[in-house]
């Protein structure tokens, strides 16, 4: 066996029994020297190494890899993480990677690659900048101030395996002595973090609550696999809360407003037909009471201003909901206290908006009868509206629907339905004095 050979199988058996310390030794290199040694080991061993290298040169070193070497390494890893290592490259190198690799497997690293729209991964910058805890203050400075493209305002620290560890605030590394190390310096509580394909209410959720300047993205096994910066949660909650008012009224969250005509058609026209049918039921009930407006046709003229103010009540109560439950300040559980003070509020303005009608209506009828009936379907109406724009959107989740989808089209139901109801069937009841 030639010296050449022996010492390769023992350079293997190193790696594959201490592939932390050598990733360790091997981090302190340039990524093309690494490369270099890598390519003359066989793909088990390599792949190891890889595994442990920081995610920053771990993505540089395959970029540095020569073929077939590449390919041989890539698919000794993980699939996912792989895929997270190839999508730190720009596109051209990821490209170049995937098209050597078999074909199964470069097709199962594309669709990892392809985050769903509307989850964090889709939002996520892969290039997050990580370290092992036991880095010191002055190595973890001079690496982060080679990447001046990168807005950095969190250090995040990892484990051998890649797990997320902790953090550390950019402004605590500046101001700490050189040799401090970063497992010194790390916050006390763990980071909040989501997961890869965690849904876009979530994280959003989640920068809410904690005020967060950035978000690490984890995959299943709770490696680090990039990170949200402020910019993009801005982003992601005006999208959020933008998504949420076109749903409210049956416009497709994926809408926009040079969208195509076709695309808009498919999406309003279901919704505006379901509009029309509630419409009608609206309709049917003002029926009901065709006699009595017959021979009361001041009636007719009044029926707007009931279902006018009921409506708004109850677009005030399903908007103050609707926050609610997307910044998860509520839950279902919470229905009762929350149709509660609804019930309340709503009684408190009908009666005030109640009084100022009736008074109105006075003037304009020189009817006690006809004031009297809308100022008590107004409070009546309103009280029902504010618990039903507080239940609508609890029904939907219950349901395990979007609470925001098309809301507003049942709430708009529900209000002129009960308006129409309890003012006409008021004006039925008390008949014979209007």
């Amino acid at each position: 066996m030639s010296r050449d050979r022996v010492v390769r199988q023992l350079a293997q058996a190193a790696l594959l029994r201490y592939p932390g310390e050598a990733a360790r030794r091997l981090d302190r290199l340039p990524a093309r020297e690494v490369a270099g040694f890598l390519e003359r080991q066989d793909a088990a061993p390599a792949a190891e190494v890889l595994r442990r290298l920081r995610a920053d040169r771990a993505s540089q070193v395959i970029e540095d890899l020569q073929e077939p070497a590449a390919s041989r390494v890539l698919a000794e890893l993980e699939p996912a993480l792989a895929a997270a290592l190839l999508a730190r490259l720009d596109e051209g190198a990821r490209g170049a990677r995937l098209a050597a690799l078999d074909t199964a497997l470069a097709k199962e690293l594309g669709e990892l690659l392809a985050y769903p729209p509307g989850v964090a991964g889709e939002l996520m910058d892969p290039r997050v900048t990580s370290f092992p805890p036991d880095t010191t203050a002055r190595e973890t400075l001079a690496q982060i101030r080679a990447l001046r493209t990168r807005a950095i305002h969190d250090v995040f620290t990892v484990d051998e395996e890649g797990c997320l560890v902790g953090s550390v605030g950019i402004q605590d590394l500046a101001l700490a002595e050189p040799g401090t190390r970063l497992d010194e310096l790390v916050q006390p509580a763990p980071p909040p973090r989501v997961q890869a394909l965690a849904p876009q209410e979530e994280l959003v959720a989640l920068a809410e609550d904690r005020r967060l300047t950035s978000l690490p993205v984890v995959d299943i096994a709770d490696r680090l696999v990039g990170v949200i910066r402020h910019a993009d949660l801005l982003r992601a909650t005006q999208r959020d809360a933008t998504g949420d008012l076109q749903a409210m009224v049956g416009v497709s969250r994926e809408e926009r407003a040079l969208s195509g005509v076709l695309f808009a058609v498919r999406r309003r026209l279901p919704w505006l037909q379901i509009n029309l049918a509630t419409a009608f039921l609206a309709a049917a009930v003002v029926g009901l009471f065709e006699d009595t407006i017959a021979s009361v046709t001041a009636l007719a003229v009044l029926l707007p201003v009931v279902a006018g103010q009921s409506g708004n009540t109850g677009a005030q109560a399903l908007a103050v909901t609707m926050r609610g439950l997307v910044l998860r300040e509520i839950r279902v559980r919470h229905w009762f206290r929350v149709g509660r003070k609804e019930v309340a509020v709503g009684a408190i303005n009908g009666v005030a908006v109640a009084l100022m009608t009736a008074l109105g209506v006075y003037v304009w009828s020189r009817s006690v009868g006809i004031a009297a009936v809308i100022g008590v379907a107004m409070v009546v109406s309103m009280i029902i509206a504010g618990l039903a724009g507080a239940s609508v959107p609890m029904v939907l989740t219950l349901l395990r629907q979007d609470p925001a989808a098309s809301s507003s089209i049942v709430l708009t139901t529900v209000t002129d339905v009960m308006g129409f109801l309890t003012f006409l069937g008021f004006a039925t009841l008390a008949r014979g004095v209007l």
